[in-house]
């Protein structure tokens, strides 16, 4: 994938936008970007798409601002002299798709059926838009069509919501989604840009899901390790179960056979994409050891942060 689609993908919600007025554009670029979606789709349904765009990208130039409901060429030039970095369309227009592949323009037109998918395949394209997502018959089509087509993935939008996004983004066709419960236009016009922020971040904490998975205490040696999970087995009933490098009690308590990171032992944070929950925490401004990065064939399954806390070391650890 191109690196604009990359860096989609890293994000994980694309939120979609509708402004009527461009005054709202920096407000609103501050609430996703605070909420931790430094990324919007400015539809083109509205006289104020392009200089939101322009605020957007001028102010918020870490944003990763694209334009939505691009039907035309000329609206494809209006967004990318705006500052545009990726256009999307609601259907499959092969002459805005060409224009814009000619350009290097990235672009992600909208598919509902086989024989759109085959278009964009011929037209050299990597990810669609599959719209309206709920719709058109969900993540089940969706996963109907990527079984033949397999070198195609999806950015599915239209009816996607807090309740199903997870759904969508634990199929590894989908880069990402897109939605619009955070941004609601009512939100918008009535001002009320702190709620959007917090709506923002509920997403962002809804699809990344962390939570406590297990405690690891550092032990001397194997037969330490052995006697501590041996405790927790016998008082509390917490299965043990030996490892090649530690014994689990149970799964919430890892008894490390030689001492490990973390002067007292580690903390392992679940999620459901560490390659996702990363990215967030790094724009949070939280430093990762990449050296402890540990891979499923090219997927990021674990990873330290740099700190510790109280004598504990951090990891993340796919769900």
């Amino acid at each position: 994938m191109n690196e604009v689609l990359t860096k989609i993908q890293s994000i994980g919600i694309v939120p979609v936008v509708v402004l009527n007025d461009a005054k709202d554009a920096a407000p609103l670029a501050k609430a996703l970007c605070d909420g931790g979606l430094p990324c919007a789709e400015v539809t083109f349904r509205t006289a104020a798409a392009a200089e939101s765009i322009k605020i957007m990208t001028e102010e918020y130039p870490e944003m990763l601002v694209g334009a939505g409901t691009v039907l035309t060429t000329e609206q494809v030039d209006r967004a990318i002299e705006a500052g545009a970095k990726f256009i999307v369309s609601p259907g499959l227009n092969p002459k805005v798709v060409k224009y814009c592949l000619d350009k290097q323009i990235p672009i992600t037109p909208g598919v509902v059926t086989p024989g759109e998918v085959e278009k964009a395949l011929e037209l050299g394209l990597e990810v669609v838009k599959f719209f309206p997502a709920e719709a058109a018959g969900g993540l089940n089509m969706i996963k109907s069509m990527a079984a033949p087509y397999t070198n195609i993935k999806f950015m599915p939008t239209g009816g996607i919501s807090a309740q199903n996004i997870n759904e969508y983004l634990a199929f590894d066709k989908i880069i990402a989604c897109g939605g619009s419960w955070m941004v609601n236009t009512a939100l918008i016009k009535a001002g009320k840009f702190d709620e959007i922020t917090a709506l923002t971040k509920a997403a962002v904490m809804t699809m990344l899901g962390f939570e406590l998975r297990h405690i690891g205490v550092n032990c001397e040696n194997e037969s330490e390790a052995d006697k501590t999970a041996t405790f927790f087995d016998d008082v509390f009933g917490f299965t043990k179960q030996a490892g090649s490098s530690s014994v689990f009690a149970g799964t919430v308590l890892e008894a490390m056979k030689q001492p490990y990171l973390g002067a007292n032992g580690h903390i392992a944070i679940g999620t459901n994409d560490v390659e996702r929950a990363k990215h967030y925490l790094e724009s949070q401004g939280v430093a990762f050891d990449d050296k402890t990065a540990k891979y499923n064939g090219d997927k990021l399954i674990a990873v330290y942060l740099q700190a510790e806390v109280n004598g504990f070391a951090i990891h993340l650890v796919q769900k």
